[in-house]
């Protein structure tokens, strides 16, 4: 194997200077505010640009708040979120989790800082990678994203993994152990949940020009 931990992933992807500068220091779009909360939602099964879309309806319908969505008449939301696909299932669910925000957190800043995995994953149509995308991003937790990206550039590295779980302990578990080497990489002490977000913007970035299909190219990792 040319990588043999998520640090050297993580070195060898930096040098390939991915990842744009006018871009979010989180790389999500907005983070750390309510936007990654719907954006998590609707961004399942389909393209960000899909996503931007919709975002930009709700917007405009001035609905992109978390009282707005709560409150919103299901049947606009759904037409408003439609380019993402799944519309009446996704303008459901989001305006559930929406009222479900309010009703054990009282507003989104409480619950930023309050929320577990465990509240997320009990919500429906939340799963491990959403749950997590919400914790990094909109909250700003220590929490390394998994995807199916990341799954298959590890498989292509000559990685096997049984689990969601087992992917994202070998790429904390490389970050954690190799600290000091991150830091010098970055030229300074940034928070391990920055760390983590641009380690999987970098990881997304790296795959939407190098996964093609069945393919997926690693050789300018390996150099």
């Amino acid at each position: 194997m040319c990588i043999a931990n998520s640090y050297e992933l993580l070195h060898a992807l930096k040098r390939l200077e991915l990842l744009k500068e006018e871009r979010h220091p989180l790389w999500w779009p907005n983070a750390l505010t309510f936007e990654v909360v719907p954006g998590a939602i609707l961004t399942q099964q389909t393209k960000w640009q899909k996503v931007e879309k919709s975002l930009e309806n709700l917007k405009e319908a001035d609905l992109l708040s978390l009282n707005a969505l709560a409150n919103a008449d299901i049947k606009q939301l759904q037409t408003l979120v439609k380019p993402s696909g799944f519309y009446n299932t996704k303008a459901k669910r989001l305006q559930q989790l929406c009222r479900n925000i309010i009703n054990d957190f009282g507003d989104f800043e409480t619950f930023q800082k309050e929320v577990t995995r465990e509240w997320l994953l009990g919500q429906k149509g939340i799963g491990e990678e959403t749950a997590d995308s919400i914790l990094c991003y909109a909250c700003g937790k220590e929490v390394m994203v998994v995807d199916s990206y990341t799954q298959r550039l590890l498989n292509a590295l000559g990685y096997a993994f049984e689990s969601y779980g087992e992917i994202q302990e070998w790429l904390v578990s490389g970050i954690v152990e190799n600290l000091p080497h991150v830091y010098e990489l970055y030229q300074e002490e940034l928070p391990l949940s920055t760390i983590y977000s641009r380690f999987h913007g970098k990881i997304v970035a790296y795959a939407k020009v190098h996964i093609r299909g069945r393919s997926v190219y690693i050789e300018e990792l390996c150099r």
